[in-house]
C-alpha cells in the first residue's frame, strides 16, 4: 500500500511545478492562482502585493515587460507541507536569476503562502562551480 505522506509530497511537488509552469512560463497568473492555490495566499516576495489579486496584476504586468521570459526547474524539494523549488529564471533584455521558491500547501495540495529569494547569475565567477 502507498504511503499516504510520500503521495501527498509528490502531489504537492507536482502542483508546485504546474503553477510555477502555468504562471511563469505560460503567462497566465489568473489560471495559476484558480487551479493550484487555496482559499488565502500569502506573499512574502516585498516586490509583489499580499493575496491573489496583487499576484494576478504583478505576473500579468511581468508577461508584457518580458516576453518570453522562462524559468527552468533545476531541484524540487519537499518535506511536510513544504515545497522548494531551485530554478533558474530568464528575463529577456535583463539578467538571469538563480531563484528558490519556497510554497507552503494546505491539507489539500493548493498553495497558500510563497516565499523566494533570488541572485543575479553573474558573467564570471571565482569557481569553476555552477550556481546549479
Amino acid at each position: 500500500m502507498p504511503n499516504p505522506i510520500a503521495l501527498q509530497l509528490e502531489k504537492n511537488k507536482k502542483n508546485a511545478v504546474a503553477f510555477y509552469e502555468l504562471m511563469f512560463n505560460q503567462c497566465q497568473p489568473a489560471l495559476a492562482m484558480e487551479q493550484f492555490v487555496g482559499d488565502e495566499y500569502i506573499q512574502h516576495n516585498p516586490h509583489v502585493g499580499d493575496g491573489k489579486a496583487a499576484f494576478i496584476d504583478y505576473f500579468t504586468r511581468m508577461a508584457k515587460d518580458f516576453p518570453g521570459k522562462h524559468v527552468t526547474f533545476k531541484r524540487i524539494i519537499a518535506e511536510q507541507d513544504y515545497v522548494v523549488l531551485h530554478c533558474l529564471q530568464q528575463w529577456p533584455g535583463d539578467s538571469d536569476y538563480a531563484g528558490i521558491d519556497i510554497f507552503r500547501f494546505d491539507t489539500e495540495g493548493k498553495i497558500v503562502e510563497h516565499w523566494d529569494v533570488l541572485q543575479t547569475v553573474p558573467e564570471t565567477s571565482e569557481n569553476q562551480n555552477t550556481m546549479f
